[in-house]
């Protein structure tokens, strides 16, 4: 067999191996749906039948779109909506577009912090920056600059999104991407 030959065959085996992994990823992305938040407004009681207390949020500093310091706390007093991203993230970017949409329903409603990972290296404020731009989101961005809102939550994956309540208690949260029919799921089932 001719090195050209070998070369086709190699080629036509890449093309059809990458075929499969795009149907496996396609099938795999339409059949996963993340469960709902693990700590949700159900009642649950402990031993003693007793239901424990609830979970504070930790507070945080982040840095607005004007580069005014803005806390988690200000916020309290409508239910929050926090999302931990950044635009090197394939799943952050694949579930931007359906937070925009919920985001547009529900800001009268609902504070939604769209919380960038900016560690200044492998995401900056200028690439994060021109995401959101050239996708025209309208979702207001905030910036972890100093990474303590990703510390404060213990944020080791992204995306990862977390609901607060309106008196700053910690209602549960998603790690991973979700898309626009869960987090409406998770918003009529918390709030």
């Amino acid at each position: 067999m001719g090195s050209k030959q070998k070369a086709l065959i190699g080629a036509l085996f890449f093309l059809v191996m990458l075929a499969g992994a795009w149907l496996a990823y396609d099938y795999l992305s339409d059949a996963y749906r993340p469960q709902l938040p693990l700590n949700t407004t159900t009642p649950v009681t402990d031993e003693q039948g007793e239901s424990p207390e609830r979970q504070p949020a930790p507070d945080f500093t982040v840095t607005d779109w004007d580069g005014t310091d803005v806390r988690l706390s200000d916020f309290f007093g409508k239910p929050v909506i926090v999302n931990f991203w950044a635009s090197w993230c394939p799943p952050c970017r694949e579930e931007m577009a359906d937070f925009d949409r919920v985001y547009e329903d529900f800001s009268e409603d609902i504070h939604f912090l769209m919380v960038n990972q900016t560690d200044g290296q492998r995401e900056t404020m200028a690439q994060a920056r021109e995401f959101i731009e050239s996708d025209g989101y309208r979702f207001p961005v905030y910036f972890d600059e100093e990474l303590e809102a990703s510390i404060a939550y213990g944020i080791s994956a992204l995306p990862t999104t977390l609901f607060i309540d309106p008196d700053g208690y910690i209602l549960g949260g998603i790690p991973g991407a979700i898309d626009e029919e869960t987090l409406r799921d998770v918003i009529d089932l918390l709030f």
